[in-house]
């Protein structure tokens, strides 16, 4: 068994991608499909052969709510810290800040909870984000 992708639907496929382009995924192929009025759009890891995210945009204006339902993606960053902190430097709000160093978590633009682990476990902890309190929810 192999794990292919996780899709999530989106309703602006180009503020999705810019969002995934700041964890560093980046874009594997596009497919548009006229008939059925839809985009798919696959983003990986540079290098990581491994699961893809699926992007689909319905060209049909759709609303899109519960993305907490769904759960969360997960990522292994090399540094939580350094992360956050080109997310938060980009406009991104950080809704659990990585406090013990070892994991946080961020929203898409559609709202899909992204959960951010530290590679080889907990940095020592370090400002702004011991003290930097949850926002919203995760």
């Amino acid at each position: 068994m192999k794990f292919l992708h996780t899709m999530i639907r989106v309703t602006d496929p180009d503020a999705t991608i810019r969002f995934f382009n700041l964890l560093g995924l980046e874009e594997r192929r596009r497919i548009d499909n006229e008939a059925g009025r839809f985009t798919l759009i696959f983003l990986s890891v540079p290098g990581d052969e491994g699961g893809e995210v699926e992007l689909t945009h319905n060209w049909d204006p759709e609303d899109y709510d519960g993305g907490r339902n769904f759960g969360h993606l997960a990522y292994e960053v090399d540094d939580v810290h350094a992360t956050c902190q080109r997310l938060m430097d980009a406009g991104v709000t950080i809704n659990r800040p990585p406090r013990e160093g070892r994991m946080a978590f961020v929203r898409t633009p559609d709202n899909i909870s992204i959960e951010l682990l530290n590679k080889g476990g907990a940095q020592t902890p370090a400002e702004p984000w011991v003290s930097m309190p949850n926002t919203g929810v995760w």
